[in-house]
């Protein structure tokens, strides 16, 4: 539960809700009440082709003067000649909002305002003139409609008046006696005519009293309750279709509604939202703290222990991702749905160089795999958009998306050559396609989506080019993105993220191609070309190298928020205490340089960096660094600052990882856990293989769990902790490959107890 003895005074102490495609800030006030509302296709602009048809031709100069360590004359051509068309992309807007007004006829007392995590509702109570006044707001996914109840313990004490507003050009009307409208369309940006239509109405359902509806105002007089509706609709179809029928999406949604009372729609939410949330309970205990308000709480995380604000934090972002990404929807943006503006920052795109990928980091771990499907529905669009993109820039096959996507797809390098000169957010991305059945073990997922990894395996086939100084195969023109290798120039050729994005991609397609029996040739070309990759280096400093070359000790920035070249530590399985010891310390003296300062994303990254490195004690400081004021708004959203989700998401998976880690082929219990939580207890974390995990632990030390096997493959558990396994009551036989790991088959749909039985063994 968060909570606050007071209204919201900005948009960032407001609460949010939302069902994945709709979603409301709800500020909670007494004399008035602002609902600011977002739908997530309202998006400026409309379908538009970014392919520079000069790129094709000034591609081969660029290339050379790359290689020839003209690196800022490369980036001028790049941004004369490579970019997209437009240079910039669209922007995710604000609907609008609902503003209330209630009589104010003495002050409010006894004020209270939640929002409810077990059951996505925020409510409001408070006392003025000896009524107590009650509302309660969530937003339905199998009702697709924002609902709002007033109450009051007093007969005929509900009144208020209601009317649309928005910073977008719209008109409001009132359709029937209890219904009001505001029609929009989002804007034209980029040079791109806005052609999203959107319609919002409300609805009153009143027992008791009077409604009232005209020139688009609601009037509600002396009712005993209030249901009151909120409906959006636009005409976006898909990326490449914005003249769908508005208005009768958003009829169709009302009308239904508007025929089931409030209990019904209120237990059909609360029963679909609950499928998803209930999979994962977690307690690390609780103190004092957790009486005080929320923002409270944040203000005093560093000095005062909470171990209940962790817990609340990691649910906290598990349900937002469940508010903000539902199968069918448009996958969650930089912030999520929550958006109050026509020009947010960065425009609120899908920046798929970190945030887009960090956003769904706890999907699979924290059992929301559901949450994850608009990634692969978006992943299917730009294969044929960045279909066009592959042809036209670099006469390759395949598809290509750069370091920036929007809700028309737009695959083009973008904003400047410094920073979208970045080919392998679409791998990135892609990868995603065989991580998932590594969770999930669900093939015809993998065959479905095969076509879409196969493409853009086959863009790199076709694009990697010989280093003339080492003989390797490199992407070029590259960036390890937004950091400077030298004053001013980011572009060059064959950085170490790039690499190990493609040695995950090239991978996946190898597993999954063989798998399928699909594409032998390929497979044996994809292999062939990731043995040229360029490998990992270690550093003059011992740190890992950025670049090819040793640029880290005079790069322009010593402590970027980026930390690319650690991908391999983080998400991938690339960098590993135990096969990879070199590399691993190098990462190690990599993070050490880079400092613990952030941004809120950046902390969030480095949390799960630490957690992979097995070091709960540096992970949990930086949480402690991100729950302050200066990084956690009031309403916990993250702050970069400004306000950017995807520090929410990192830091729940980051969480996720000083319990459970799967990346190396092995269940690792408790690698990372801080001293801090040394008692508590976690149910419902997913590992690769297809396992679900209980664990309980005492003193820092396992005192058992259980394993629920999905697709019968063989565990592979290290422990700190001496286990026992047993099922249905039985002992299962087990081997020990190495100290504190221990080795047993399985069958699906079975769970097996793990009990600690004796002192603990080296890590």
């Amino acid at each position: 539960m968060l909570w606050y003895p007071r209204p919201a005074s900005g948009w960032l102490e407001a609460l949010p809700i939302g069902n994945g495609r709709l979603g409301a800030m709800v500020f909670g006030g007494t004399d008035t009440e602002l609902l600011q509302l977002n739908e997530d296709t309202v998006w400026a602009g409309g379908p538009y082709e970014p392919a520079n048809p000069k790129a094709l031709a000034a591609l081969p100069e660029i290339r050379r003067r790359v290689f020839a360590g003209e690196w800022s004359a490369a980036q001028t051509l790049i941004d004369s000649d490579f970019l997209g068309v437009p240079t910039g992309e669209l922007m995710y807007q604000t609907v609008g909002n609902l503003r209330m007004a209630f009589a104010a006829d003495s002050e409010a007392a006894d004020y209270r305002r939640t929002l409810d995590l077990d059951s996505a509702v925020t409510s409001v109570r408070y006392r003025r003139g000896g009524v107590t006044y009650h509302r309660e707001t969530f937003v339905s996914h199998p009702d697709q409609v924002i609902v709002m109840r007033l109450t009051a313990d007093t007969p005929g004490a509900v009144s208020f008046a209601a009317a649309f507003d928005s910073p977008q050009t719209v008109t409001a009307s009132s359709p029937d006696r209890i219904t009001i409208a505001m029609d929009g369309t989002a804007q034209t940006r980029e040079g791109i005519k806005g052609q999203v239509r959107f319609r919002a109405l409300a609805r009153a359902h009143a027992e008791g009293g009077t409604v009232a509806s005209g020139s688009g105002s609601l009037e509600v007089t002396g009712a005993d309750a209030v249901t009151l509706l909120i409906a959006i609709g636009t005409s976006y179809t898909n990326y490449q279709d914005p003249t769908g029928d508005h208005e009768a999406r958003v009829a169709a949604a009302l009308n239904a509604a508007s025929a089931m009372p409030h209990a019904r729609l209120l237990r059909r939410h609360v029963a679909d939202y609950q499928k998803l949330f209930r999979r994962v309970d977690i307690d690390f205990g609780r103190t004092d703290a957790a009486e005080l308000p929320t923002d409270e709480r944040v203000a005093r995380f560093a000095t005062a222990a909470d171990p209940h604000l962790v817990a609340l934090h990691f649910q906290y972002g598990r349900y937002l991702l469940i508010s903000s990404s539902r199968p069918g929807t448009q996958p969650a943006n930089l912030q999520g749905i929550w958006n109050e503006l026509l020009s947010p920052p960065w425009d609120s795109k899908y920046t798929i160089n970190i945030n887009t990928e960090m956003n769904y980091w706890p999907a699979p771990v924290t059992n929301l795999m559901e949450c994850w499907e608009p990634v692969f529905d978006m992943l299917a669009d730009l294969s044929v958009a960045g279909a066009r993109t592959a042809e036209v820039q670099y006469g390759a096959g395949g598809w290509v998306t750069h370091h920036n996507t929007d809700a028309w797809r737009g695959t083009a390098p973008v904003d400047g050559a410094f920073w979208g000169m970045w080919q392998t957010g679409g791998a990135w991305l892609s990868t995603g396609i065989w991580e998932h059945y590594l969770f999930s073990g669900d093939k015809q997922a993998l065959r479905r989506r095969y076509p879409v990894l196969r493409g853009a395996v086959r863009f790199f086939l076709d694009t990697l080019v010989t280093d003339p100084r080492t003989g390797h195969l490199v992407t070029c023109p590259a960036v390890s993105p937004e950091n400077a290798h030298h004053p001013d120039v980011s572009v060059c050729a064959g950085p170490t993220m790039d690499n190990q994005i493609l040695r995950d991609l090239f991978d996946g397609f190898v597993k999954a191609s063989h798998l399928l029996g699909e594409d032998r040739a390929m497979r044996n070309a994809v292999r062939a070309a990731r043995g040229k990759l360029p490998p990992m280096k270690v550093g003059a400093q011992g740190q890992l190298q950025e670049w090819s070359e040793d640029w880290d000790a005079t790069a322009p920035e010593q402590q970027h928020r980026h930390v690319s070249h650690l991908y391999g530590l983080h998400p991938s399985n690339q960098i590993t205490k135990r096969d990879t010891p070199e590399l691993f310390a190098a990462a190690l003296k990599t993070l050490e340089q880079r400092g613990d300062a952030g941004t809120g994303w950046s902390l969030a990254w480095k949390i799960n960096f630490w957690a992979r490195l097995e070091d709960g004690a540096r992970s949990y400081k930086l949480l402690t660094d991100l729950l302050t004021p200066e990084r956690t708004a009031p309403n916990l959203f993250d702050l970069h600052p400004p306000f950017q989700i995807d520090g929410n998401f990192g830091a729940t998976a980051g969480v996720a990882e000083w319990l459970l880690q799967s990346h190396a082929g092995e269940l690792h219990l408790l690698p990372a856990l801080p001293p801090a939580l040394a008692n508590g207890r976690v149910r419902g974390l997913l590992a690769r293989g297809g396992f679900e995990l209980d664990l309980k632990w005492r003193e820092g030390a396992l005192q058992g769990g259980e394993l629920r096997s999905r697709s019968g493959n063989r565990a592979l558990v290290r422990s700190a902790t001496r286990l026992k396994v047993t099922a249905h009551g039985r002992p299962v036989p087990v081997r020990h490959p190495e100290p504190g790991v221990l080795e047993f088959e399985t069958r699906a749909e079975t769970r097996y107890r793990l009990t600690a039985v004796d002192s603990a063994v080296p890590r």
